[in-house]
């Protein structure tokens, strides 16, 4: 199964690097020198890295295909994909595709109240974030941990989150649980 590992950001220099956002957590054994990758979309790729090095916090790449910030520029937006065994014998390992259109369910006075949708999967180096798209249209973020996730039910189609309270009035731009501003 192929699964997004990056998506390129921005040209970095005149020599054809290119910053990358991270979706994995090893990025020092996937972005070594010789790993190649597919891209979406499919006519920039394959890529194959020639070099891989960090500047503070954000990983710059480049490729054996690219030479220059003009070619670098096109890569802009493009994801970088990798063949992957599949997840399915790791309970506890999900990627975004699998998560993303499930219905989002809370406890509730008669069973199980439908309060949206998985719109996204933010990738963070802390934990991970689901982006929740509620009924109303707003998006909350809950925090991607057992505690707070106890069920995820892909066959049935929904995930079972057990927010603490406020959790889903803290984003609302009324005012209401949160700050008002």
């Amino acid at each position: 199964m192929q699964v997004q590992v990056a998506r390129i950001g921005k040209p970095h220099g005149i020599r054809g690097e290119v910053t990358v956002q991270l979706m994995t957590d090893e990025p020092e054994s996937r972005f070594v020198e010789g790993a190649t990758f597919d891209v979406e979309p499919a006519g920039l790729g394959p890529l194959t890295v020639s070099k891989s090095r960090w500047n503070k916090d954000i990983l710059l790449l480049g490729f054996e295909e690219i030479r220059d910030r003009n070619a670098a520029e096109r890569l802009r937006g493009s994801k970088l994909l990798l063949e992957t065994e599949d997840a399915e014998d790791d309970e506890d390992a999900w990627y975004e595709h699998e998560l993303v259109g499930l219905k989002v369910r809370v406890p509730g006075p008669a069973g199980y109240d439908d309060v949206g949708t998985v719109a996204a999967l933010q990738v963070l180096p802390a934990q991970d974030l689901l982006v929740v798209k509620t009924a109303e249209g707003e998006e909350v973020l809950v925090p991607f941990v057992s505690q707070l996730v106890p069920e995820i039910n892909t066959d049935e189609g929904f995930i079972l989150i057990d927010p603490p309270e406020g959790l889903f009035e803290l984003n609302r731009p009324d005012g209401a649980g949160g700050n008002g501003s």
